[in-house]
């Protein structure tokens, strides 16, 4: 991967013939989508002498959810200390809770475009994922497995803007799939507007993916192996 450029010791990355953004701040052509409104506290906690130290625990709540798990209590939706005041499972386990030590966004969301002229979109910079599901992680490493082979077929000679294209349908159908297994958690966690509005968010993540993958059209070329061919 030689045309990725040097370490920034080296070489300065602006002499590179490609870019990886693979955090934010994106290109200013750039735009995140968000599909959700809820936020996420990660707590630290001392569990009690009647909580397992080996299992986890998730309840859904009117307004939220929380999952517990060696030590640490995760609060979606409404802040912690107002889900654990409804707790009848995950609050009976915990001893002592410290401060939350930061909210931040646990929505899907999608950068639109994903590429550019000498640039690819990877990792947080190009989506975020519900934790709801784990799927972030092994989504990353897809999508640097395809940028990287992308680039290596422009210096073959193929189409930069036909890879472009491909790579941004890829992440797109990744990313519906994703909004597809949140869409039964937020269906039957709860009937109560925090829910119905989640879960209305999903659904129009959906349609957006769909109708951004209609205009695409068929997929251009086929991953094979670290490589893409012309399909």
């Amino acid at each position: 991967m030689s045309r990725l450029g040097e370490p920034r010791e080296a070489q300065a990355v602006e002499q590179a013939d490609w870019t990886i953004v693979s955090a934010p701040p994106l290109p200013e052509s750039s735009f995140m989508h968000g599909f959700g409104r809820r936020l996420a506290s990660p707590v630290a906690v001392e569990l009690n002498s009647r909580a397992e130290s080996n299992a986890c625990w998730i309840e859904s709540l009117d307004d939220g959810w929380l999952f517990l798990n060696a030590g640490w209590l995760a609060a979606i939706g409404a802040p912690p200390e107002e889900l654990l005041q409804k707790s009848s499972l995950v609050a009976k386990r915990i001893a002592r809770i410290e401060p939350p030590a930061a909210r931040f966004p646990a929505f899907p969301r999608m950068a639109e475009p994903l590429a550019g002229p000498g640039w690819f979109a990877c990792g947080s910079a190009a989506m975020a994922f519900d934790p709801i599901c784990g799927d972030g992680t092994a989504h990353a490493v897809r999508e640097a497995i395809l940028a990287s082979a992308a680039i290596r077929a422009a210096d073959r000679g193929e189409d930069p803007a036909r890879l472009r294209a491909h790579y941004e349908a890829r992440l797109i159908a990744g990313f519906e799939r994703h909004l597809i297994q949140c869409r039964p958690f937020y269906s039957s966690g709860g009937d109560g507007p925090w829910w119905r509005a989640e879960l209305q968010a999903i659904e129009q993540g959906i349609e957006w993916c769909r109708a951004r993958l209609l205009a695409h059209g068929p997929f251009l070329y086929r991953l094979n192996g670290l490589d893409l061919d012309v399909i």
